[in-house]
């Protein structure tokens, strides 16, 4: 799905209610129908019985009070504030703020710093805090009373545990943040979640204050998706389910293991043959057909019994333990080759100059689609124009910022002050694919494609080979995208019911096949 300013934001509102005829009332009511179920979700199966949601007077305030409708029906306890006079509401927030009322509910307005302060206490004890203060047409730094209120309420972000267990919901966006992408000129609120509407906004994917947003939830509200693809002006997209309803994800009962790719991994040496086993079951969890892993001859026993469904074949090993150059002598290497149909290359192979020698022969020489991560980057640090002589006509790189410095040869804060145009630069200048990991990871085309995924994380090689060895490299920064977001939403899934902190690499791999069931019937659910 496309990213959106809030120009063209407004654009595509204005063409629902114009050119489909439906009345931007409707709109707003679903927008906070969608915010009250997010709540909801959070919290089931009990309800929140100590909720704060805090409107400005314009849409995004009117968002938020039919939020709050819907929850006080649900049987919620809480409170709206308004900041502001409720008699400057005009269109529809007035109306939904006249529908509130109706039903005897009662608002606080929140007009001077005295009355703030005093219901600030109530507030900071809140199990939910709905920030419905300003949203994307905002023009400027947020200022006043309302910028006072961010400020309290992102301190008690910073507390979100579980003596303090407030959850932070922002309506559309978090008020305070730029949609377009420019840095915040005043107080950003710092949301645990966000639910957008129609589509994602660009300063929600990549800005200085992107992390604000917390989890990005994206929300049909009634605009058509083809009106997002009109308007929508820019090449960024979200790597949201939409963008994968394309992908063959549903396998036909005639298909059999050789019908999904024969994924070859270079990968382990001595002390690392971890990275190798872990690359091997990411890629079987992810639906490769076959998989075979190439190691040092020295940690093979340890590697091949790591997984009993994938094959493993032996390479020559260095003094230390590494893959040596001299495995590419002779035609054995070659043989191991023969019939694959992805390569993926680089966990725990190390930094040996042998084979760091090897990883750049085969990355130069191979024919077979390449998926190159960790010391297989490593092995052309400083050398990135090395890639664009090369035999494959599809190489993806998967770095994370520090790699992608060294790749450049420059400074991992210079790679951060503006990812997108560092991978957009090197996916051009070396005819490649990046994955540049981290907070919303990027994937960059040859082309100019960019996909921005709001899930993902480091070890996604295997992942990566067997998606491109099901799907093939046609439409290469789509299929990058889909691995991105199943290794993230299956690290999501696998934490639930425990701590981040103690989430194994391993148990993210064997969460992929219930991301992808869950990808399925959430686009099942979509038609």
């Amino acid at each position: 799905m496309k990213a959106l300013t809030a120009a063209e934001m407004r654009e595509v509102d204005r063409l629902t209610t114009e050119r489909y005829g439906i009345p931007s009332l409707q709109l707003m009511e679903a927008a906070g129908k969608n915010v009250a179920n997010a709540a909801l979700r959070e919290f089931s199966p009990g309800l929140p019985q100590r909720v704060t949601v805090l409107c400005g007077k314009g849409n995004n305030g009117g968002d938020g009070l039919v939020a709050a409708r819907h929850l006080r029906a649900a049987g919620v306890g809480l409170r709206v504030c308004l900041f502001g006079d409720p008699r400057e509401m005009r269109g529809d927030a007035a109306t939904s703020l006249a529908r509130y009322l109706e039903g005897g509910n009662t608002i606080l307005a929140i007009e001077d710093e005295a009355v703030w302060e005093s219901v600030w206490p109530s507030v900071a004890e809140s199990e939910l805090i709905v920030d419905a203060l300003l949203g994307t047409g905002l023009r400027g730094a947020a200022t006043g009373l309302i910028a006072q209120a961010i400020e309290d309420i992102n301190r008690l972000s910073a507390y979100a545990t579980a003596a303090r267990p407030a959850l932070i919901l922002a309506v559309d966006t978090p008020s305070g943040l730029p949609s377009d992408g420019q840095h915040a000129e005043g107080p950003v609120l710092r949301a645990h979640r966000t639910v957008t509407f129609t589509a994602p906004k660009v300063s929600q994917l990549l800005s200085r204050d992107a992390d604000a947003v917390g989890a990005l939830e994206v929300c049909a509200i009634g605009s058509p998706f083809a009106l997002i693809e009109e308007i929508g002006q820019g090449k960024l997209r979200w790597a949201g389910p939409d963008e994968f309803a394309q992908l063959p994800l549903v396998r036909s009962v005639k298909s059999h293991k050789g019908t999904f790719g024969h994924v070859l991994l270079i990968a382990g040496s001595l002390g690392k043959s971890g990275a190798a086993i872990l690359s091997g079951r990411g890629a079987l969890r992810t639906g490769a057909g076959l998989v075979t892993i190439a190691t040092p001859d020295i940690v093979l026993p340890h590697i091949a019994t790591g997984q009993p469904e994938y094959m493993s074949e032996s390479l020559e090993s260095t003094d230390e333990g590494t893959i040596a150059f001299s495995s590419l002598e002779g035609n054995s290497f070659e043989e191991i080759l023969n019939g694959k149909t992805v390569l993926g290359i680089g966990p725990g192979l190390g930094t040996h100059p042998e084979t760091q020698k090897f990883i750049r022969t085969i990355v130069r020489e191979t024919l077979l689609p390449t998926i190159l991560d960790a010391d297989g980057l490593n092995a052309f640090a400083g050398s990135g124009d090395l890639f664009r002589d090369r035999q494959s006509s599809f190489l993806a790189l998967t770095p994370h910022p520090g790699e992608m410095g060294r790749l450049l040869g420059i400074a991992t804060q210079t790679i951060q002050a503006d990812r997108l145009l560092m991978a957009l630069d090197a996916a051009r200048r070396w005819n490649a694919h990046f994955v540049l990991k981290g907070f919303h990871s990027i994937v960059a085309s040859p082309d100019g494609q960019v996909f921005v995924s709001t899930t993902g994380n480091a070890g996604l090689t295997g992942i990566l080979a067997a998606l491109i060895a099901q799907f093939g490299a046609d439409d290469g920064a789509r299929v990058l995208s889909f691995g991105v977001y199943l290794h993230g939403l299956a690290a999501e899934l696998a934490s639930r019911g425990t701590d981040l902190s103690g989430l194994l690499a391993g148990e993210v791999a064997d969460a992929v096949p219930h991301a992808r069931l869950k990808l399925l019937e959430e686009l099942r659910s979509s038609v």
